[in-house]
């Protein structure tokens, strides 16, 4: 008797510590962290429709490659994300991948490059731009981007070229001049002065090579020429707003329409089409007013095909998850961080640009 309750308290003993076993593994998941060897992502903001777009992407390699990771969301502030890499350098991270709260200054990216570089971490900095200085730092360090400028070259080329075939058809009071509004994503944000600035300059080239006259602002007292989302999270909410506020001034009956619509990504180009929808605009069976953005979302795709968006410009969220995972990898097998990298994308001796591609409806 003494020895079958001896074999079942074995048993239970097995068992408990099974199960515990069992519990406290680390989990690929976004609300339990895993406890060592995982890399750890941190986004800037889950909202951001392109960001989780990218997340989804990398999820799915991480996945496929057999690689235990944790997802941060520092929700769009630069002291919670600092912490939070603080903490996962605290459970023993491998390696971070840091989508950079604030792109305004350099200071956030060298605390955080500082803090890996004490426990010998490597740190991928991913989509939004952090300054080579930065990157060179660290020998473990690298930038997975895009080349930030050509986005707003690509966009102000594909503007260009649509008004030049549309020209008297978008000039809907026949001024002779093309009338604009630009919504602005972030101040101080690389892509966003990158591409307020070479959308309009690029358009403006391509029209007046064609005896058209510049783009004009719609608003003759805005010195900028833009407007910003003053939170800075590209929302949008912030173009509906703003969109909202032009057409209940400007219209057609006013004779000062705004002709044109350039986002600097696809969630405020849709915030606009709501606006200009609820004013009767871009249903399909209307007047359409074109509106252009960057990023190439679903929604925006959407969009594009029933014609109430005009274009965008494609960032390749697949091929930037691919190119991270690669570069991880080489990393943790104590390898050439460019190992296998498209040498095409290479940038010097610091960062891979993922390629962007031009998206509108054949």
């Amino acid at each position: 008797m003494k020895k079958l309750t001896l074999l079942f308290l074995s048993l239970l003993l097995v068992i408990t510590v099974t199960a515990c076993d069992s519990q406290d593994a680390p989990q690929n998941s976004d609300s339990e962290p895993g406890k060592n060897g995982e890399i750890a992502v941190f986004y800037y903001t889950y909202s951001d429709t392109y960001i989780s777009s990218v997340r989804a992407a990398l999820d799915k390699e991480f996945q496929d490659s057999g690689i235990k990771y944790q997802n941060y969301d520092s929700n769009g502030n630069q002291t919670t994300q600092t912490e939070q890499v603080q903490t996962a350098i605290a459970k023993g991270a491998r390696l971070l991948a840091v989508n950079i709260v604030d792109t305004g200054s350099d200071d956030a990216a060298i605390n955080i490059v500082n803090l890996a570089k004490e426990k010998n971490i490597p740190v991928i900095f991913f989509n939004r731009s952090v300054n080579e200085s930065v990157i060179k730092s660290y020998d473990k360090c690298i930038m997975v981007g895009t080349d930030y400028e050509m986005a707003g070259h690509m966009q102000g080329e594909m503007i260009g070229e649509y008004l030049i075939k549309h020209y008297d058809m978008v000039d809907l009071n026949g001024d002779g001049r093309i009338s604009y509004v630009l919504f602005k994503g972030q101040e101080g944000n690389l892509e966003a002065i990158a591409r307020t600035q070479f959308s309009v300059e690029d358009a403006n080239k391509i029209l007046k090579e064609n005896g058209k006259p510049e783009l004009l602002f719609y608003d003759e007292a805005n010195a900028n020429k833009y407007l910003v989302d003053q939170d800075g999270t590209w929302s949008s909410a912030a173009a509906t707003d703003y969109m909202g506020t032009i057409l209940a001034r400007y219209s057609e009956n006013a004779d000062n329409m705004v002709e044109l619509v350039i986002a600097n990504n696809d969630e405020m180009a849709l915030g606009a089409i709501a606006s200009l929808q609820a004013a009767g605009y871009n249903t399909g069976m209307t007047k359409n007013i074109p509106v252009f953005g960057v990023d190439a979302t679903d929604a925006a795709k959407a969009k594009i095909a029933d014609g109430s968006m005009t274009g965008t410009i494609k960032q390749d969220a697949e091929g930037m998850a691919e190119a991270m995972v690669d570069v991880a990898e080489n990393y943790l097998e104590g390898q050439n961080p460019f190992d296998g990298i498209d040498g095409e994308n290479i940038v010097g001796d610091w960062r891979i640009n993922i390629p962007y591609e031009q998206y509108y409806k054949q």
